[in-house]
């Protein structure tokens, strides 16, 4: 497999929005990936959390997801660079900024839903 670095860029227009960002290791990333062999697009949204740790076969090491493609059997896998996660604040505000990146092994993201997300405004104490 070859690599190829993916990621994640958002743009909020919304005043009041200072620190959004993922929290913990156990945030979900929601992703609908496109298998870079078959072009397969599975229906269903899955997700990928930087906790998890799937061994590659042939001890090749691991990444945060691995699977099987239902169409053409091929494995693929991506993993989440956890340094690139970067929150999104006021001053990114109506601007695109890459928010996460991922190390891509067979698995394309083609679509982002965000779920789960922390926005703390420290001058109207909103969580």
């Amino acid at each position: 497999f070859s690599k190829s670095a993916m990621n994640i860029k958002i743009t909020i227009l919304e005043t009041n929005v200072t620190n959004l960002r993922p929290v913990g290791e156990d945030f979900r990333w929601y992703l609908k990936m496109k298998c870079g062999n078959c072009g397969e697009i599975p229906e269903k949204w899955q997700y990928i959390r930087l906790m998890d740790n799937v061994a590659l076969k042939g001890g090749r090491g691991s990444d945060s997801m691995v699977q099987k493609c239902k169409l053409c059997s091929r494995e693929n896998s991506i993993e989440i660079l956890s340094s690139t996660i970067k929150p999104y604040n006021a001053e990114d505000n109506e601007k695109f900024k890459t928010i996460v990146e991922f190390e891509c092994r067979g698995l394309e993201p083609v679509d982002f839903q965000p779920q789960d997300w922390t926005d703390y405004d420290e001058k109207f104490v909103k969580s």
